[in-house]
């Protein structure tokens, strides 16, 4: 069920009333007819008129604005979820407004959440890591909503990694990380993440060939020794987490895998992926051969990979099928060639997408270095497979389907084509790379509606909801590579130009403008606002959100503590505006120090945040949350440790010190001089200030007015 909009507040309503006499005025409407809401009549058209030629802004611009304009309060009906590219993060976009909500830190560490500076977020990265490498960027390339029979449905977000070849879970509860899987069967991936329209699986596809589980192969090897893959992550939805013993890979010749789309309705069972390289370019450009991309460039064809991924599930779980390789059950070419579970059918040359429509009965190819929108026909595919019906068999034994026979037709959209979304009634729109437009098309009757121009090279768009059974059709983002002239100038690495187009009138109209400064971005989803739940707050308080569990080490007021164990010192502490406790403590040069910190609040947005200077230690504290730390103590001084967030009126004062007393016959850090009279070591009798002194407000019992 929709939201029904939050009425506007009567200056909100008296803005847009002058905007919309500004609009009357630049029409040619009467705008002296009477007096506005404000009572000044034709006075604030004029001003807004004047102010209007003082900016050099016309009838468009105000319209742009109004249709992006979203007032203090007001919600955004949409939301995207857009990759971060080198950035390793997934950033989080109010549409229409632009505004951006939130970064999701993935595969990157991220200060602000605390993402990387804690045992369970470590330990989540920790699970990406390969060969023992720390790996301390991503770069973030297609994000998947999980889906309910096709659409949205709000509860999760995959995203994949393309340079390191990883998948992370994303818990749209608290839009935040819950884990982080490597096959290490594949070097990169590209074709990843896109589900099945029940999320039974997230897909990834490899890019570059490789030898499989990696190790080493002469180039001049590549047909016989290189080999590409795509693998099924068997996904949990209960435990909001991929099952790896579940998942399975197939092994797939060394043509480059590019993009990935499931099929669904009629094609609910299928998935395909589209290639390139079918030449099997190695480029060597100081070896006398040409570079890979025009090498790979030849051939008029390369291959859209057809699998029938229930089939393939069926044939991984019996036995003798797979082979183990870095731990993966990964079904060999042969058998799926035996078992039927791999066809190719040819694609214009150097495709990016394929891009299943609605109704599950068509999917679009736009090749980029072809002019052409490609409309397959699933049941023409479909007959050909049931009939064995094969045009030839490529150099591995792939059967070939006719491309003739599987087409519906063909389109002329325009200068480099990429990618495809839906708009619903049977329109489609595909981004042009080199004309640096969008254009608007009849998937059902081959034509043309309109272009618009975007700035510049487009590469990815997105729509609303454009990829699921049942697309909105009313805004789309040019997701542009080149900036250019668009911003004032900031030297010579510019932002990306993110472009909101209104696409639900007879001619699409550019809105808005947004420039993306973190990363390159390559892919986003836009959802409906509506079907998003997170919580406000973690309750009750002691909820670690990593296993979205109480935490056995949560603390309660009162239950405060320094304890030291046979593993080192464990502090139990709680946080409360405007205080932590303990506030002080002591420990010997070479202890590891084991933090326990719960937010003891459960108001809405009582964030506390936590350092320690020198020692890298920060987190962040949402209402309800316990987090962990461990950290080992090896330089012995006084390390002031304070809240990073300004929580409250006495934000400064919410601090405290990290006292390490250097090992006995050591010198103390330079400059530090050990206080005569130390306090016993922890688990002694707490030192003074250990405990809040008298009067203090607020404390743990007592917090401040409004933390209940």
């Amino acid at each position: 069920m929709r939201h029904s909009p939050l009425p506007f507040p009567l200056h909100h309503r008296r803005r847009l009333a002058r905007a919309l006499a500004a609009i009357a005025l630049l029409s040619g409407a009467a705008c002296n007819s009477g007096p506005n809401e404000d009572g000044g009549g034709a006075g604030v058209s004029a001003s807004l008129n004047d102010l209007m030629k003082e900016r050099g802004l016309d009838e468009s611009n105000v319209s742009a604005a109004l249709k992006t304009y979203t007032p203090t309060g007001v919600h955004d009906p949409y939301i995207m979820f857009a990759s971060g590219g080198q950035s390793g993060q997934v950033l989080v976009i109010g549409i229409p407004s632009m505004r951006i909500l939130k970064y999701i830190a993935v595969f990157t560490p991220e200060p602000w959440q605390g993402y990387g500076y804690g045992d369970e977020t470590n330990t989540i990265l920790a699970a990406g890591q390969r060969d023992g490498r720390t790996l301390s960027w991503g770069d973030s390339h297609h994000p998947a909503l999980s889906e309910t029979n096709g659409d949205y449905d709000g509860q999760f977000l995959f995203i994949n990694d393309k340079a390191n070849a990883r998948i992370a879970v994303i818990d749209l509860k608290d839009f935040a990380t819950k884990q982080i899987v490597m096959s290490g069967l594949i070097q990169s991936d590209h074709g990843g993440t896109f589900v099945t329209p029940n999320t039974e699986y997230v897909v990834e596809g490899a890019q570059y060939p490789a030898p499989l589980g990696g190790g080493y192969a002469p180039i001049e090897r590549y047909a016989e020794d290189y080999k590409g893959a795509v693998i099924f992550w068997k996904f949990d939805r209960e435990k909001g987490r991929i099952d790896r013993a579940k998942s399975f890979a197939m092994e797939l010749p060394p043509y480059m895998q590019d993009l990935t789309d499931a099929g669904k309705l009629v094609s609910d069972g299928w998935v395909f992926l589209n290639s390139l390289n079918t030449e099997l370019s190695i480029g060597g450009t100081l070896e006398g051969r040409p570079p890979l991309e025009s090498g790979a460039s030849q051939n008029d064809m390369d291959y859209m990979h057809i699998i029938p991924w229930r089939r393939a599930a069926e044939v991984a779980g019996m036995a003798g099928k797979t082979k183990e390789i870095a731990g993966m059950r990964v079904i060999p070419l042969d058998v799926s060639l035996s078992e039927g579970l791999l066809y190719f059918v040819g694609e214009p040359k150097s495709p990016h997408g394929v891009d299943v429509t609605p109704d599950g009965s068509q999917m679009v190819v736009a090749g980029k270095l072809d002019t052409h929108g490609t409309v397959y026909s699933f049941a023409k595919i479909k007959a050909q497979i049931d009939q064995k019906k094969f045009e030839a068999k490529d150099r591995y034994g792939v059967p070939i389907l006719s491309f003739k026979d599987s087409i519906d037709g063909q389109v002329e959209l325009g200068l480099g084509p990429l990618h495809t979304q839906y708009i619903g009634d049977g329109m489609a729109l595909t981004s042009l790379f080199l004309e640096s437009a969008v254009v608007r098309w009849s998937v059902k009757d081959l034509k043309v509606i309109d272009k618009i121009p975007v700035h510049y090279n487009v590469g990815h768009i997105a729509a609303a909801e454009g990829d699921t059974v049942s697309p909105d059709g009313k805004y789309l983002v040019a997701m542009n590579k080149w900036a250019i002239d668009r911003f004032q100038p900031v030297g010579p690495l510019l932002p990306q130009n993110f472009q909101l187009v209104d696409v639900s009138g007879s001619q699409m109209q550019l809105l808005y403008d947004m420039p993306l400064p973190l990363g390159e971005p390559h892919y986003a989803q836009i959802i409906k606002a509506d079907k998003l739940h997170p919580e406000d707050i973690y309750k009750p308080a002691g909820v670690n959100p990593v296993t979205a569990q109480h935490d056995p080490d949560t603390v309660t007021a009162g239950k405060e503590r320094i304890e030291r164990r046979a593993d080192g010192v464990h502090v139990f502490m709680s946080a409360v505006r405007s205080h932590f406790t303990p506030d002080i403590i002591r420990v010997k040069e070479g202890d590891t120090v084991h933090l326990h910190i719960t937010n003891v609040e459960q108001a809405h947005d009582a964030t506390h945040g936590f350092t320690i200077d020198l020692y890298n230690v920060h987190q962040s504290l949402e209402p309800g949350k316990h987090v962990n730390a461990s950290f080992v103590a090896d330089v012995p001084g006084v390390f002031p440790m304070y809240c990073t967030e300004f929580c409250s009126a006495l934000h400064l004062e919410m601090a405290g010190y990290l006292l390490v007393e250097p090992k006995e016959g050591g010198a103390p850090a330079p400059g530090v001089a050990p206080a005569p009279g130390d306090a016993p070591a922890p688990g002694d009798a707490p030192a003074p200030g250990d405990a809040p002194a008298p009067g203090d407000a607020p404390t743990p019992d007592a917090p401040a007015p409004g933390s209940e």
